[in-house]
C-alpha cells in the first residue's frame, strides 16, 4: 500500500500541540482531578518514555489510518477522522470506563481528545495526498 509518510508524520506530530493545549489550558485540571494526578507526580515521570511512547503510538494512528483512506486524496477524511474518533475510539473508552466506573467527566475530556485528534488526522492525510 502506498503511504504519504510525510502526511503520516506530521498527522502523528498534531497531537502534540493538542494535547498541549487540551491537557493543559483547557482541561488540564479537571483531567488531574480526575485521575489523581498531582503536580509532582507528573514531574516525576520520564519524559522520554512518555513522548517516546506517545510518539510511538500516534504514528501507529496515523499510520493505521493512512491505510484506511487509501493512496489518494480524500476530501471526507476528516469526517471519517472524526467518525473513528467519537465512535470507535470514543466507544471503547466508554465501555472501559462503565465498567472502570470511571467519571462521565473523565470520559467526556478523553473521548473528545481522541475525536478531535483522529479528526486532525484525517484531515491532514486526507488533504495531503
Amino acid at each position: 500500500m502506498e503511504i504519504n509518510w510525510l502526511a503520516v508524520i506530521v498527522a502523528a506530530l498534531s497531537s502534540f500541540p493538542l494535547g498541549y493545549v487540551w491537557y493543559g489550558p483547557l482541561f488540564g485540571k479537571a483531567w488531574m482531578g480526575e485521575v489523581g494526578m498531582t503536580e509532582a507526580k507528573a514531574r516525576a515521570a520520564n519524559p522520554a518514555v512518555t513522548y517516546g511512547g506517545a510518539l510511538a503510538l500516534a504514528l501507529v494512528q496515523a499510520s493505521t489510518f493512512a491505510m484506511f483512506l487509501g493512496p489518494t486524496r480524500n476530501p471526507e477524511a476528516a469526517l471519517y477522522g472524526l467518525c473513528a474518533g467519537l465512535a470507535w475510539v470514543g466507544a471503547a473508552i466508554g465501555v472501559q470506563y462503565l465498567f472502570e466506573q470511571r467519571s462521565l467527566k473523565l470520559f467526556l475530556i478523553n473521548a473528545g481528545y481522541n475525536t478531535v485528534s483522529f479528526t486532525l488526522i484525517g484531515a491532514i492525510i486526507g488533504g495531503w495526498k
